[in-house]
């Protein structure tokens, strides 16, 4: 028994099970299965299932030697196992295998199969020659708790139209802040969903979540933002993500997604000899998506500012490149306030940069003003002073 158990099992990573997740939750739908041979086909070629837009086929085709043994003796009907790390996890009741070209599903999915590409790179390394198909179950607590969060929110709170947005925040600066305020202004509940890959990223997501938790609790009102972690597996990938996206919000029970006019989502290309846009795919899915004006910092304005509405060139323009943000922060340099909160930098550079300072505690007494007691202070509040005194003007 030991031995026929081992065999029917299929191993599968982390990104697997949590795409495998979201399906079996009803995230994704009209998709509620693993795709078969037909469908699959189907699906890759015209772009759409059951009438709605969906990039590419979805399937399970986990790589490995031991996965492509079992894969080539299963039989319809056949019950094989999910494990993860160690653990099963879900069960697959089969409906059929059939062969993948490994080459052909990367340009599916990444419109490329070219292997400098990151995400090309990583699918590669798990994507096997054999995909099942069939009904399904997996054990994920996190997509299930997500769920569970958003519909006790909006029966809380009896919201009755809710906006999403999907961040990376990386990290969080004015301009991701004005989007925020802006989305809010004319919704019941905002829901942010906050990226959190499963490959490497500029910034942990711990250190993320709590820099926009600390924006969200302190500066927008209480009950009226939930932030939702983002588990943006491979399906996410490239000018899929803007669909996906909508998909997701919408069977998280949202009424609109708001975007911003700067996502790489969006360029225009030919179909059938017509210019189209992610637009006309996602007309199909029964959400509202906005568009939000990128905004920059004005040096004549004095301000926050949309592209749109300044009447100054761009050369009076500082933009909201994160890279660029990051580099300072990566350094240890503090942002000016102008792109990023003092509280949103405190934050980020005490997670970062940890027990930089080895006497910091006099540091703040003989640099910050202060109450007049002795008080152990942490980091984040020392970067917090530090960002005051750089922002005194008398002097300069």
């Amino acid at each position: 028994m030991g031995s026929s158990k081992k065999n029917n099992s299929l191993y599968i990573d982390n990104e697997a099970l949590s795409s495998l997740a979201l399906v079996a939750e009803g995230l994704i739908l009209p998709v509620s299965r693993l795709m078969n041979e037909k469908e699959a086909r189907k699906v890759d070629k015209t772009k759409f299932y059951k009438g709605v837009p969906f990039p590419f086929s979805f399937i399970l085709a986990p790589g490995g030697k031991q996965n492509h043994e079992v894969l080539k003796k299963l039989k319809a009907g056949d019950r094989v196992n999910l494990v993860n790390m160690g653990k099963k996890i879900g069960e697959i009741i089969v409906e059929e295998t059939f062969p993948v070209d490994p080459k052909q599903r990367l340009c599916n999915i990444y419109g490329t199969s070219d292997p400098s590409h990151p995400g090309v790179k990583n699918t590669t390394l798990r994507l096997g020659k054999i995909a099942v198909s069939g009904s399904y179950h997996v054990d994920y607590p996190l997509i299930a708790d997500n769920k569970k969060r958003i519909t006790q929110m909006i029966s809380q709170t009896g919201a009755k139209f809710i906006t999403s947005m999907v961040l990376s925040a990386a990290p969080l600066n004015r301009a991701h802040e004005r989007m925020i305020r802006e989305a809010l202004s004319t919704s019941d509940l905002l829901v942010i969903f906050l990226q959190k890959p499963f490959h490497d990223h500029t910034l942990r997501y711990d250190i993320r979540y709590n820099a926009l938790s600390t924006f969200v609790e302190t500066f927008l009102p209480r009950n009226r933002v939930l932030i939702i972690p983002f588990e943006n597996t491979y399906i996410f990938a490239g000018d899929n993500e803007l669909i996906l996206d909508a998909l997701l919000a919408k069977n998280y029970g949202c009424s609109q997604l708001v975007i911003g006019k700067n996502h790489g989502g969006l360029g225009l290309y030919y179909n059938e000899n017509r210019l189209s846009s992610i637009f006309d795919q996602c007309s199909n899915i029964d959400i509202h998506i906005k568009t939000i004006d990128e905004y920059v910092y004005c040096n004549i304005c004095n301000t926050l500012v949309s592209t749109q509405t300044c009447p100054h060139g761009q050369h009076h323009h500082v933009h909201y490149h994160s890279g660029s943000i990051m580099q300072l922060i990566t350094q240890g340099v503090i942002p000016p306030t102008i792109l990023v909160r003092k509280e949103v930098s405190a934050s980020i550079l005490s997670a970062l940069h940890p027990n930089r300072f080895e006497n910091l505690q006099e540091l703040l007494y003989t640099i910050t003003p202060g109450s007049g007691l002795l008080e152990q202070q942490s980091e984040e509040q020392f970067y917090r002073k530090l960002i005051e005194l750089y922002q005194t003007t008398s002097l300069t």
